[in-house]
């Protein structure tokens, strides 16, 4: 698993919600970032219950993707 080389997730940037229709709602300091749903959020959900919350802070990252493009506003 890749690591977190500038110790940026430690202030627990990331954050899910699993929903009751089964999708996976991954937010970003309180802000929706993706929506996982189906095959892709029962792997989600599964590799966060293995790890610990640094790990799953990796997971979350990597899941949400490069969604930051330079205009967002706030934090960053």
């Amino acid at each position: 698993m890749p690591e977190d080389a500038r110790g940026q997730l430690d202030d627990g940037r990331f954050a899910f919600r699993a929903l009751k229709d089964g999708r996976v709602v991954v937010s970003w300091y309180g802000r929706p970032v993706t929506t996982l749903a189906g095959k892709a959020a029962e792997r989600f959900l599964a590799r966060v219950a293995a790890l610990d919350e640094h790990g799953a802070q990796l997971v979350m990252a990597r899941v949400t993707g490069n969604f930051k493009r330079g205009n967002e506003k706030g934090r960053g």
